[in-house]
């Protein structure tokens, strides 16, 4: 490969399966993903695998993991983020059990109030997921004591608060090296959701489970989970509170983003359309918290189906349409900038995609500090337009990828 030092890892791939004489039905299969996966990972649609996923592929096709990154090793390491120094703490409070019912637990009320609080800090605050790291800890092994020591209906609210804990941590694990970790967390959320019987708490916990499936590229099951949710809450949606409302919505985005991200045009435009109805129904001022689904965010939800079926003109279009400062929170304003920067980088237009950049950093320095797609765009540019360069090498300082 050394002869062609400027392909792409997407380009590198399709190189070594070519080699190998395997279509990329087969080594989607032999990597337990789909051949639209390898498709959009080929076309570099998606960012490159993580680690372990390399590890696979390359045992696949025969060859060392350092042939199909070649020279952007170093560039892979930098892009996926630092680890967030609250980590440890996080993964120490996930890690341990209350294994005794002889322990005290605090009111059922005192765990909602501070479950709510946390997710308001979320929203508001710069460095979100430092506030997260800081109180995720306590919150965690106090909703898993309250989950063993009450009985009855208690026991079975207090499952839904711990589902919404171990919600909030994938917050914080999103964009973090635990992979595994989120993957456990996501796991026994869904199982708490489904001791509360809670609808409310199983829409959430589906919501957050969806988007692990899709980002690990394993689409299929994300949508048939998201599909599945859908069908069991359509026939509470009619008299729903507005809470329950929004969260069904929301899962049906869910569904308009993965087939985006399989390339499946029409049917993401068709959840689009489906989910935009249902936030119609919402109040206008309502702002669901841990989906932010709400009539303001079906504008930027817009611009991420377009940017995920690379419909980069398409996506700046949309883009123009909103506000950015309409978006109550800013951790989801930082992500719906660094969306719209995916589309003027898909056009090329360089100093528009610096500029929502630097905004994103504005409103959450923390989102983008973490975000993969910010990282790589800043990195590409240091090197780009001499109008941009000051303001983008400004940028990476901020975010770290320069010294």
């Amino acid at each position: 490969m050394d002869s062609m030092p400027e392909l792409t890892f997407g380009q590198r791939l399709k190189v070594y399966r070519e080699r190998s004489g395997k279509t990329r039905a087969v080594l989607g299969g032999l990597v337990g993903r789909s051949a639209e996966w390898v498709k959009a990972v080929e076309t570099d649609r998606l960012l490159p695998p993580r680690v372990h996923m390399l590890d696979r592929i390359a045992r696949v096709l025969k060859v060392d993991v350092s042939a199909l990154i070649g020279d952007l090793s170093e560039r892979s390491a930098v892009v996926d983020g630092p680890e967030h120094p609250a980590l440890a703490s996080v993964r120490e409070a996930l890690n341990r059990f209350t294994l005794s019912g002889e322990v005290s637990s605090q009111p059922l009320e005192r765990i909602r109030e501070r479950l709510s609080a946390a997710w308001r800090a979320r929203h508001q605050a710069p460095d979100h997921r430092t506030v997260l790291g800081a109180v995720l800890p306590d919150l965690v092994r106090d909703a898993q004591r309250a989950a063993l020591t009450y009985e009855g209906d208690e026991r079975r609210r207090a499952h839904a608060l711990l589902a919404e804990a171990l919600n909030l941590a994938q917050m914080f694990l999103a964009y973090q090296p635990a992979a595994e970790l989120l993957w456990r967390v996501a796991d026994r959320a869904m199982v708490a959701a489904q001791e509360s019987g809670d609808p409310e708490a199983l829409a959430r916990a589906g919501w957050f489970l969806c988007q692990i499936h899709r980002e690990a590229g394993d689409w299929d099951t994300a949508m048939s989970v998201t599909l599945d949710l859908i069908s069991a809450l359509e026939p509470r949606a009619a008299d729903a509170n507005a809470n329950l409302l929004a969260l069904w919505g929301a899962l049906n985005f869910e569904a308009a983003y993965t087939a985006a991200r399989a390339g499946e045009e029409g049917r993401a435009w068709r959840y689009w359309d489906h989910a935009d109805r249902v936030a119609q129904r919402l109040p206008q001022d309502f702002y669901q918290p841990q989906t932010s689904f709400s009539q303001v965010i079906m504008g930027a939800h817009a611009v991420t189906v377009a940017v995920e079926l690379q419909k980069s003109g398409e996506a700046v279009r949309q883009a123009a349409r909103l506000d950015p400062a309409a978006i109550p929170s800013r951790p989801r304003r930082a992500r719906h900038l660094i969306e719209a920067a995916r589309g003027h980088y898909g056009k090329g237009d360089h100093e528009a995609t610096v500029a929502m950049l630097r905004r994103a950093y504005g409103s959450a320095p923390e989102t983008i500090r973490f975000n993969g797609y910010a990282r790589q765009f800043t990195l590409d540019l240091l090197d780009g337009p001499r109008s941009a360069r000051n303001d983008v090498h400004d940028l990476a300082l901020k975010v770290g990828l320069v010294s």
